[in-house]
């Protein structure tokens, strides 16, 4: 009886294991308005959250809000079909906020003269485990990059302007298959 109870102890952690290897680390694509690739943001599980390491161009110099969104959706070239923060708690948005933050709000970025930011971030208090404040809970959610800084207190979205890059982030997007090159398969005519 002892050997079969530590069999299944055994089989649950590798269970375990198995489902978070699934899910961590999980790479989102960005993308502009235009519906044209801008570069990526590779989430991790972590003891106090998950990291974001974001990769990203083509954007204006300067700081920009980004905060993670409800709703796995990213339909330029507004990207409103991402919904609000995500926001499991009801708090009041911003980081700097004394009834905030929303759990999607995150620091502002600072994109370089070039356009481009390489960055990490961590999103306190969120998991990509099956757990109340999951960022893959209900299909997932978005990551949004705005225009303009977030002020960190401005309701309901700290005051950043329009949306100007989406990212899915959810378990479907990152099983999906890689666009084909038709160049690959074309033959050349005589």
């Amino acid at each position: 009886m002892k050997f079969f109870s530590i069999c299944i102890v055994i089989f649950f952690l590798l269970l375990t294991s198995c489902q978070e290897q699934e899910r961590t680390p999980l790479e989102v694509s960005m993308y502009n308005g235009n519906d044209d690739s801008i570069g990526t943001a590779t989430l991790s599980e972590q003891p106090d959250g998950v990291k974001i390491k974001l990769s990203v161009e083509g954007l204006e110099p300067g700081l920009h809000g980004i905060h993670v969104h409800e709703f796995p959706e990213c339909e330029g070239p507004d990207f409103k079909s991402a919904g609000n923060h995500l926001d499991t708690e009801g708090n009041e948005h911003g980081l700097m906020h004394p009834e905030g933050a929303h759990l999607g709000d995150l620091p502002n970025i600072e994109v370089g003269e070039d356009g481009t930011v390489e960055t990490e971030l961590v999103l306190s208090g969120a998991t990509l485990m099956d757990e109340k404040n999951s960022i893959l809970q209900n299909d997932g959610t978005a990551l949004i990059i705005h225009e303009k800084q977030d002020d960190g207190v401005s309701q309901p979205a700290g005051d950043a302007g329009s949306r100007i890059a989406c990212g899915t982030i959810s378990l479907d997007e990152n099983k999906s298959e890689p666009p084909t090159d038709p160049t690959e398969s074309n033959e050349e005519e005589e």
